[in-house]
């Protein structure tokens, strides 16, 4: 057995696949074949989605998009960040969030220790929506002439959700909808539970979100059409973000000036996708 084979079947018997098990010879081995290394952290969070996705959900996507890009990419894989900004969810029992200035210290901390061990890129593979201020992490970081890029952006999103078949508008499709149902049915199957088939609630009107959370919009905590959820989909929604992360590492591993007045605009400013 290869050392890629190896890998793979290690990574598979991993814990739901959350933590990545190279050991510090894979990273060596592998950062000798680029010339610009680039790490990958999946930023998830820890929040309701209904009576039948775990609170880990977003974790679960971002890690699922994460090791995908992995598979196709020369990547260093990091672990999860876990818990993040989920305040709008609140309401509801089992949901923990931290500030949004302790998540952009945690990405910035790890970005700087990164760089001193020769990784220069950092790729944030978001899964939470509700976590903005990694938009902002990726801004400052650019202005700072340090490589970093904020994954999917809005349009991986909709090249994903079109080439998957996935028929609920990015809109109406905000939370525990088709997307993240299709995601988890492909990813861990073992961790849906019954109820999706029938959870369908749509709320296109939002913009008190931020002042009034989510329970003013839904009474289940679901904002989408989960029924139409699929694993074939959800397969196709991962290969489609893996090709679309194809743009990014070219970026982030071209030759460029290191100044901050030549730093390219590496994140998006907007909405990233399911809450």
């Amino acid at each position: 057995m290869s050392g890629s084979e190896i890998r793979t079947a290690a990574t598979a018997g991993a814990a739901y696949g959350l933590v990545p098990v190279d050991t510090t010879e894979d990273v060596r081995s592998r950062g000798a074949g680029v010339a610009t290394q680039v790490a990958v952290l999946p930023v998830g969070s820890f929040e309701q989605h209904g009576p039948y996705l775990p609170l880990a959900t977003d974790t679960l996507v971002a890690c699922a998009v994460a090791r995908e890009i992995a598979e196709a990419y020369p990547v260093h894989l990091l672990p999860p960040v876990t818990i993040a900004c989920s305040h709008e969810h609140a309401a509801w029992p089992g949901t923990v969030s931290i500030s949004s200035v302790t998540l952009h210290a945690v990405v910035r901390d790890i970005a700087a220790s990164l760089r001193r061990s020769g990784v220069e890129a950092l790729v944030l593979v978001n899964g939470h929506g509700g976590n903005y201020v990694l938009g902002n992490a990726v801004q400052e970081s650019s202005a700072r002439g340090e490589r970093m890029a904020l994954f999917p952006a809005p349009e991986d999103w909709e090249a994903a959700r079109a080439r998957s078949g996935v028929v609920t508008s990015l809109l109406t499709d905000m939370h525990a909808g088709e997307i993240e149902t299709s995601i988890l049915l492909h990813a861990h199957p073992e961790l849906v539970r019954p109820g999706f088939e029938s959870a369908d609630f749509t709320a296109d009107d939002r913009r008190h979100l931020l002042t009034l959370g989510m329970s003013a919009y839904t009474d289940s905590g679901v904002i989408g059409r989960p029924s139409l959820g699929s694993a074939e989909k959800g397969k196709e929604l991962l290969a489609s973000l893996a090709d679309s992360f194809g743009a990014y590492f070219s970026l982030l591993t071209s030759e460029k000036p290191s100044g901050p007045e030549n730093a390219a605009d590496s994140g998006s400013t907007g909405d990233t996708g399911p809450l």
